[in-house]
């Protein structure tokens, strides 16, 4: 099982260009999860596309 590539934030959508941005597996499925710099900042909550799996 391969992990999707991912090039948005799977909190907002917005494109992982800026500085700041992470991506790391899910906890739950080993699916790659995005993170943009603000919303890792404000702590905003994450849905794995694949599992549903949520964190903040």
């Amino acid at each position: 099982m391969s992990a999707q590539k991912i090039e948005y934030c799977t909190s907002c959508g917005i494109r992982l260009v800026e500085g700041g941005y992470v991506k790391f597996p899910c906890p739950e499925c080993g699916s790659e999860i995005g993170r943009c710099a603000s919303c890792r900042q404000q702590g905003n909550v994450y849905t794995c596309p694949k599992c549903g799996f949520k964190a903040p």
